[in-house]
């Protein structure tokens, strides 16, 4: 006789936390941002409140928007299975000669921020060229650069700083102009929360609806409602964070900057054709190249595209520090890459998120910032990083070698069946793997994804 099949559960269920960030959210990226819930409190409570003082907040925006822009880039390149080493020296470079642009060449600063830009284009471009049509592997390739950018700099610079205008600087370190009465808030930041608030409002009722006319399964009302209320709370609580401080700061531009590429990628990376041939080459590139994906296409943008994240970077750094010199992107590279692994980004590429990485990098920002309001060295700062590093990718290859998942990952994925294994769901996504062989003909790439 024939079982009767079960009728679905209707009603609270823990599982469907799973679906509150989407389907695709994966355990470890909730995972890293439980870490950072717990890290902020764990330095709020001992640096006894200012972790999330106002103008304790505001300078730990100023001070890493550079490594969080550098991390959206870096994060693209490692999905499609790179790494890029030259990034700080990249910014280093585009830095000192837009200070130099408008020092010695009286260029405004609209002009020299164009002439940036087109630099990390160029640069972008050649370094693309060597890892799409050459075939030199990236690590050689932005090893090379890392070396060639960084002489550079200190060539075209004489090891020298070069200051910059006042009106350059705003860009690193101006903030949301006031306006109207006085509420003893920044009224342009409280706009901007309202402007955010209201955005989430309606991006989750636009999905649900979507939902609904595509017939695929959504989440329950409730967990929708569950949803908004945390994202508005912490919207609010950062809203007034950022409006109360002192006199004549508010939110900083840099930080508006890094809100609006963060909005780009993430749209880029989740709903274009080519965001999905960016995981296709990282997931699998025979796959990948078997479908039609111009594979070296995507390599060389992706590469191009790094180097003009890297020159907005520089950029900004400069524009804070009101001058570049030699010394600008040193270590640059390492916290943008630690910021991508720490926020979930496989290995061996095809997994990764530009929210992830966001997420990553304030880890580290937080951690630098609590430690130095508790007078920890810089010498145990670093230690610290590294085995936090250590231990992110210790975690992600250790539970892929075990195939067990996260506790997060078993609400995603439902209870286990009756025959011992996980119950399949829409949540779970089937990527294509390739066995490793031992020779080292079958691991290189066909001659298809190199020059003719």
């Amino acid at each position: 006789m024939s079982a009767t099949p079960e009728a679905p559960k209707t009603g609270f269920q823990l599982r469907d936390l799973g679906k509150m960030f989407g389907s695709g959210s994966n355990g470890r990226q909730v995972g890293i941002l439980g870490a950072l819930v717990v890290i902020i409190i764990f330095f709020q409570v001992f640096t006894k409140g200012l972790t999330l003082d106002p103008t304790n907040l505001i300078n730990l925006v100023n001070q890493n928007a550079y490594v969080l822009i550098l991390a959206i880039g870096m994060v693209m390149v490692i999905i499609a299975g790179h790494i890029d080493l030259s990034v700080g020296s990249i910014a280093a470079f585009v830095g000192i000669i837009v200070a130099t642009s408008m020092a010695s060449w009286h260029f405004p600063p609209s002009i020299a921020i164009l002439l940036g830009l087109a630099m990390g284009a160029v640069i972008g471009a050649w370094q693309g060229w060597w890892v799409a049509y050459v075939g030199v592997p990236a690590f050689i390739v932005t090893l090379a650069g890392m070396l060639i950018f960084r002489g550079a700099n200190q060539f075209f610079g004489n090891s020298t700083s070069v200051t910059v205008p006042d009106a350059f600087t705003y860009i690193g370190g101006g903030f949301i102009p006031d306006f109207g009465p006085n509420t003893k808030y920044s009224n342009g930041t409280l706009l901007l929360g309202l402007l955010i608030a209201v955005v989430i409002v309606v991006q989750e009722w636009r999905a649900r609806r979507t939902q609904t006319e595509m017939g695929s399964e959504k989440a329950p009302l409730w967990v929708s409602g569950v949803k908004i209320v945390i994202l508005e709370a912490v919207v609010v609580s950062a809203t007034l964070l950022f409006a109360g401080g002192r006199l004549g700061t508010s939110f900083p531009v840099s930080g508006i900057i890094l809100g609006v590429l963060v909005l780009v990628y993430s749209f880029i990376t989740r709903n274009t054709t080519f965001g999905r041939h960016v995981y296709a080459v990282g997931g699998n590139w025979h796959a990948a190249e078997l479908s039609g994906v111009k594979i070296k296409r995507i390599n060389f943008f992706v590469m191009m595209n790094m180097s003009v994240l890297a020159s907005v970077a520089g950029m900004i750094g400069v524009a804070r520090a009101g001058a570049s010199g030699p010394g600008d992107g040193v270590g640059w590279e390492l916290d943008a890459i630690a910021a991508v692994f720490i926020g979930g980004a496989a290995v061996a590429g095809g997994i990764g998120t530009i929210v992830g990485s966001i997420i990553g990098g304030l880890v580290i920002a937080v951690l630098n910032n609590g430690l130095q309001l508790l007078g920890v060295g810089i010498d145990r700062v670093q230690i610290i990083k590294g085995l936090v590093l250590l231990i992110a990718v210790g975690v992600d290859v250790y539970s892929k070698k075990q195939g067990r998942p996260s506790l997060i990952a078993i609400f995603v994925r439902g209870p286990r069946s009756s025959s011992g294994g996980v119950a399949p769901s829409s949540a779970q996504i089937d990527r294509p793997s390739i066995a490793p062989t031992d020779s080292a003909e079958e691991s290189s790439r066909p001659q298809s994804t190199t020059p003719n």
